[in-house]
């Protein structure tokens, strides 16, 4: 095991700062590369994760809004979809924020939205107890509607609480 390596093990920062420094000076042999691709596997892997994740509740949020809330405002009058607007901005932000750190993830928005909606689905069945198969087969939204700051689904409820 070469010193790296061990230190890999051992003292990760400083693994970091040593590779860091032996690619300034371009000293490509002295590399670790077997951990280094590890390192960078696990940070895209990270990253998929954290778009999925959030894109399933940002989803989710799309559908209780749009399938829920219309039939609370029934019920409720006084229920105005504040948290779940806010958990819908607050999604939109990291999303970009996202985006904005990792923008080689925007090739993968269409995929990534596709593989969320099942569970952004199981989500918004679970939590509104709506019948599932009353949400759309596919997800509903485009991208750019999910990511649009003025897009909420459906009518808002009375009263203009909710002018965007």
């Amino acid at each position: 095991m070469t010193h790296l390596a061990t230190l890999y093990e051992t003292d990760y920062a400083q693994w970091a700062q040593r590779n860091a420094e032996l690619l300034r000076a371009r000293r490509f042999e002295e590399l670790d590369i077997e951990h280094l691709l590890e390192e960078l596997s696990d940070m895209s892997k990270s990253d998929r994760r954290e778009l999925h994740s959030r894109l399933l509740a940002l989803i989710a949020h799309l559908l209780k809004w749009q399938y829920q809330l219309p039939t609370l405002a029934e019920r409720w009058r006084e229920f105005d979809g504040r948290s779940w607007r806010a958990t819908i901005v607050e999604q939109r932000e990291q999303l970009a924020d996202l985006l904005r750190e990792s923008p080689g993830l925007k090739t993968t928005l269409a995929a990534a939205i596709a593989a969320a909606y099942p569970g952004a689905v199981r989500l918004a069945h679970k939590e509104t107890r709506l019948p599932a198969d009353r949400f759309p087969s596919a997800c509903p939204y485009s991208s750019a509607q999910i990511f649009d700051d003025d897009f909420y689904p459906g009518e808002a409820p009375s009263g203009g609480q909710h002018s965007r």
